[in-house]
């Protein structure tokens, strides 16, 4: 007796063959992907805090009155809660076991903020990008890069080895790291204090009437590019370093502290002096250039 079976006669093989790459594309995706979306009605001025291990934070301003979240992650050993307590929302990514690798960690966010939103960000590996968002920001990081676009209020910025950027910033930055690299680009900010340790330093933007800029790093190059409308007095010190200027500086009228005499050091006033600029290195570069 033959032991073949034939399949029925009535079958549909074209659904067959329509079923089969569904069915395939099923079997690929991955079972361990989460996603969660959600919506909070907030009055003026929300604040918003993350805890996140690792993973990409977006933060966009919109003109609703209402923030909402997008988070994803892949790995079921971490959790991702989000919670209105007021006119507060806290978002904490939190792992559910004990023994998890660091991929595992990641979770990513995408909010939708009012723009007078206040946002406290804590993310050790990855990246923070905010858009348009006026309100008060604390960002801190272990080696997460920080992008801050079009930003105000006041800005505070820690990491130990992200890089940090402010393009078209207001208000007040602070911003400090160990061996992170800042780059201010555009700025209209009254009040910047930068300070790292083996980073390099970049600013261009406004010099505003009465405002204070106060760069400083252990090695590496501040770079400052001015303008010819620009106005502000100047004290730049590199202990070891070197020195370079391209402005044409008025000379102060009395002598200055002790580093112009083990340093290398420059002291001077541009145009009328209206803002306070000062740049100082322990064995790294200053440069003092025009704007292109």
């Amino acid at each position: 007796m033959s032991t073949t079976q034939s399949f029925p006669a009535k079958w549909n093989w074209s659904a067959v063959a329509l079923l089969a790459p569904s069915l395939l594309l099923f079997g690929a995706l991955p079972a361990s992907a989460h996603h969660m979306e959600k919506h909070f009605r907030v009055q003026s001025q929300p604040v918003i805090t993350i805890h996140n291990p690792s993973g990409q934070i977006t933060v966009k301003a919109w003109t609703k009155q209402e923030v909402m979240i997008v988070a994803d992650h892949a790995s079921p050993q971490v959790e991702v809660d989000a919670e209105q307590t007021g006119n507060r929302i806290d978002l904490l990514t939190h792992q559910l076991s004990d023994n998890i690798a660091p991929e595992d960690l990641r979770a990513d966010y995408v909010l939708s903020v009012p723009e007078d939103a206040e946002l406290q960000i804590h993310n050790d590996a990855g990246e923070v990008n905010v858009t348009n968002v006026l309100g008060d920001m604390n960002v801190e990081t272990v080696a997460a890069g920080v992008d801050l676009e079009d930003a105000a209020g006041y800005l505070t910025v820690k990491t130990v080895g992200g890089s940090f950027q402010c393009l078209r910033c207001a208000g007040r930055v602070e911003a400090s790291s160990i061996s992170g690299s800042f780059r201010f680009l555009d700025l209209r900010s009254y009040h910047v204090r930068a300070q790292t340790s083996t980073g390099n330093i970049l600013f261009t933007g406004e010099f505003l009437p009465n405002g204070l800029y106060r760069l400083k790093n252990y090695s590496g190059v501040i770079e400052v590019r001015f303008s010819p409308a620009d106005s502000f007095d100047l004290s730049a010190t590199s202990l070891k370093g070197k020195v370079n200027n391209e402005a044409t500086l008025t000379p102060p009228d009395h002598p200055q502290h002790f580093y112009s005499k083990f340093g290398n050091s420059l002291f001077g006033t541009f145009n009328a002096g209206r803002a306070k600029v000062e740049l100082s290195s322990f064995d790294g570069t200053i440069n003092i250039l025009k704007r292109d």
